[in-house]
Formats: C-alpha cells, structure tokens, sequence
C-alpha cells in the first residue's frame, strides 16, 4: 500500500503546492454486559484511502475505500478538483518538517483480537456478576474495548512511513437506588481504563476483584450526607484531574482554536497566539506537557497524520503558558519554529485537525495522596467524574463527581453524596498550591474527544497525580 501512496504523490508534481495520502485500516471490537446478560457485542471494520491537496492556498480533501491504485488516482482527482473550485489567494507556508520515514508500532504483548470471545465474555460476566451484592443495586455493567490501527503515509514532500497502533479498555459500573435517590460509582473512571496496550492491559485491571468495593461505595452513597455548598479547598484525584486538564487546558491551547478556526463548531479559546510564553495560566505549582511518545498513551505515535514527527512539547512551565498544540500551518502562520506535530484524523475519511497528543500535568513534590491529605486541614476529597460543562472559549466550567469524603484535621472523614466544584479556568489553576510526587502519578485515557465538522473523535491520554486547590466553590451537584 506505500508503494500506491508514494506513485500517487510522484504522480501530481506540479499540479498542486503540496498534497499528502493517508491509508487506514481500522478493526474495532466492543463488548459490553448489563445485569449478567450480554448487551452488545460488535465488530466493525473500515478500510480506506484520503487524499489531501493545498493548492493557491486552499485545501482540499477527498476519501474512497476502494484502496486499488485506480481508486486512489480517483481519490486524488477529486482533491485537485476540489482545490480547484475554490477561491484563490496567496499560500501562506507550512511550517518545516524532515519527510517522515520508516515504521512505528505501538506497546502490545497479547494481540486482543487473538483472545478468544468467550474468554472475554466470561471476564466480564464474572466482573459483572461480582457487582450484584445487594437489592439495591438495579444495574451492572461490564465493557471491552478493542481498536487496532494499521496506517500508512506519503506525501509530495517524500515523506513514506507506516505506524500500528493497538489499544484497549475495560471497565465496570454499578447503579444503586433506594427511593428517590441513585447514585453510581466506576472503575476505572468511565472510559480512563484504555491504554495503547494489548489485552494484557485489560486483565492487569482485575475487574472482578475490584467490583465488590465499586458496588458498596454505590450503596453508601445513597444514604450519605449531601456535599454542603461552601468555598473550600478541593483535593482532586489523578482520574479526576485529568479531566480538568483535558477541557480546561488541553482544548484551550489548541492553535487552530486560538487563531478562530473552530470557532463555527468547536469554540474558540480564552487564550490567543500573543499570549504564548507571556500569559500566566497557572501558579507556580502548574507544569503541563503535550508528548505524543509517551509509553502507552492513547495520543502516541511515530508520525502524526500529516507526517510530523512525534515529540514532547512543554505547554505550561512554572503557572506560564509556553507553547501549543499545532499542525504546520497553524504555527507557520503564528511565527513558530515548527508544528508541534498534533495533527490527527478519525479515519481514512476526515481530514486531519488539531488535537490533543497526551496533556499531562507533571507530578509535583507533595508526597503521597495520604501526605496531601495529612497536610490539609480543612477540605473535600473528590473522585472520578460523573458529569461537566464548560463554555466553548474554555473559561467557565463546573464538574460533578461520583464521591467525595470530608477531610478535617488532615483525615480523610464522612461520604459525601452529589459532590460538584465550579470555576473560572486561570482563578482555578492559579489557586493550585500542591501535586503529589511521582509515584502517584498515572496515565488515564479518554476515548470521545470530539471535534470538527464533520465531527471527528479522536483518542487522547493524560498523566496526573492527586492534587489540591484553595478557595474552590463547592456545591451540590
């Protein structure tokens, strides 16, 4: 399929300022029960060709799953038309970038769609059924995730590489009611247990062995006391924490969202290209980084999808916003050295975006999660996400999460039902005093980020320990 690619690229020399083509072949699983039964079991398959074209200024793009050479030279006629069509202008550059080159592969030590279905079924009937302890819970839920990516690439520019990609995700839910009130409670958080990883990944979460433990949390839940309404301080655990990270940072600096590229559909940003390496985002406390060659993140690679490069970009250092995530022309047009290599697309059949790589708040110097919490005197403790909102400049926002405890005199007290903090984006990060250390750092997963129009989800990682905020506005959710 390179060899397709590469011709295809030879063959428009001349006809355009710069074009590249992309085949993706992607193989999905999802299985899922619900109340000890299986509720859905699915594979999808897709396989296909998009061809890219920037010609006077403009770009064009146009997709076929006939992957034959006769389909991509189709494929390719298309772009140009497209290119074509459209208004003329001056072609502002793309930023530089060395012609991509070779194979990348991704972490996977058992092949997931090697592992029998029944053996995944009975994986997750057990976690399932491990989740039925009492009356009160009136729903479970076991789920799998398998994805393999297989790509390949080319481009005018003599770019020629090729990249497998492999994740998984598991997770369970449990559901308790009692009268008026349900509660819920997760493991890992949501969709946070996926990694770029093989099944191993998924039998390292011992679902089963930790079911017991999620379906009691629900069940105290609905007779604990609601979480009072007060400005306090917040202690955030790392599943939560990168959620935070993901809409209030991660979406803020993205380059095309700065510069109003998305602002039809995605939003803008709160923050503009000026700004970078002058505006303070944070306090002190706040380093965040972009590395798209994190081990096992869902925003890994060896290229991005216009040939780029993976590499670790830093984002915040010390509260001060020092980079973006960028694509080649959205850095060239804001005077930066290079793309910052965050170029991704869905499929074989949307064009590549802006968008996150792995957006990790770095791990500060605070100990454990037990020494943070030994160090405050007064607070609430807050666990995976159960809800958010945030406006579409990335400002404004409040979460919900599925439990919280009371901390008082450095201990960690009464459950809390119904927990939700609420903020401003740089009061709140500026209001960070604390980041566990190292050990307690981990690497979550999201798998819906969406984003452009036609609208494309795309699968992203964030690292994050525990960490603490004063003077949070606290309420009931």
């Amino acid at each position: 399929m390179l060899s397709i690619l590469a011709d295809l690229m030879s063959s428009v020399s001349g006809r355009c300022e710069y074009a590249d083509a992309r085949y993706v072949d992607r193989a999905l699983e999802r299985l899922r029960t619900r109340n000890g039964r299986v509720e859905v079991a699915e594979q999808l398959e897709s396989e296909g060709i998009g061809v890219r074209v920037r010609s006077s200024g403009a770009w064009a793009f146009a997709a076929t799953r006939d992957i034959s050479r006769h389909g991509a030279e189709r494929a390719l006629e298309r772009a140009l038309a497209i290119a074509d069509s459209q208004p003329k202008g001056p072609g502002s550059p793309l930023a530089p970038a060395a012609p991509a080159s070779g194979h990348w592969a991704g972490p996977c030590k058992q092949d997931p769609f090697a592992v029998p279905l029944e053996e995944k079924l009975e994986l997750l009937l057990a976690a399932d059924a491990a989740l039925r302890l009492d009356d009160r819970i009136v729903r479970t839920q076991a789920a799998c995730v398998e994805l393999r990516t297989a790509k390949a690439f080319a481009s005018t520019e003599g770019g020629a590489c090729t990249q497998t990609l492999v994740e998984c995700a598991g997770g369970i839910g449990a559901v308790a009611v009692e009268g008026s009130e349900l509660q819920e409670r997760s493991y890992p958080a949501r969709e946070a247990g996926a990694r770029a990883a093989g099944w191993e990944h998924v039998l390292g979460l011992d679902l089963a062995a930790n079911a017991p433990r999620v379906a009691e949390e629900a069940v105290a839940l609905l007779r604990a006391d609601p979480c009072p309404a007060s400005t306090t301080t917040v202690v955030l655990s790392g599943d939560q924490l990168v959620l935070q990270v993901h809409e209030s940072i991660g979406h803020a600096v993205e380059l095309d969202r700065m510069l109003g590229m998305e602002a039809s559909y995605a939003g803008t940003s709160w923050l503009e290209p000026a700004d970078l390496g002058t505006r303070r985002f944070g306090s002190d406390f706040l380093n965040v980084t972009a590395d798209a060659t994190l081990h096992g993140g869902l925003g890994s690679f060896g290229w991005d999808d216009e040939g780029v490069a993976a590499q670790s970009i830093p984002i915040i250092r010390s509260g001060v916003l020092e980079g973006a995530l960028s694509s080649r022309e959205t850095a060239a047009a804001t005077g930066l050295g290079r793309s910052g290599g965050c170029m991704r697309a869905e499929g074989f059949d949307r064009q590549p975006i802006v968008r996150m790589t792995n957006v990790s708040i770095e791990p500060g110097e605070a100990g454990t999660l037990a020494d943070l919490i030994q160090s405050t005197d007064e607070g609430v403790y807050m666990e995976t996400n159960r809800s958010w909102s945030i406006d579409d400049r990335r400002l404004h926002f409040q979460f919900a999460t599925e439990i919280a405890r009371e901390i008082k005199d450095g201990r960690l007290g009464r459950l809390l039902r119904n927990p939700s903090y609420a903020g401003v984006t740089p009061g709140f990060w500026l209001s960070l005093d604390a980041v566990c250390s190292a050990p307690e750092w981990a690497l979550w997963g999201i798998l819906s980020c969406g984003k452009g129009e036609p609208g494309q989800v795309i699968h992203v990682s964030h690292g994050a320990a525990p960490a603490r905020f004063r003077n949070v506005q606290v309420g009931v959710a």
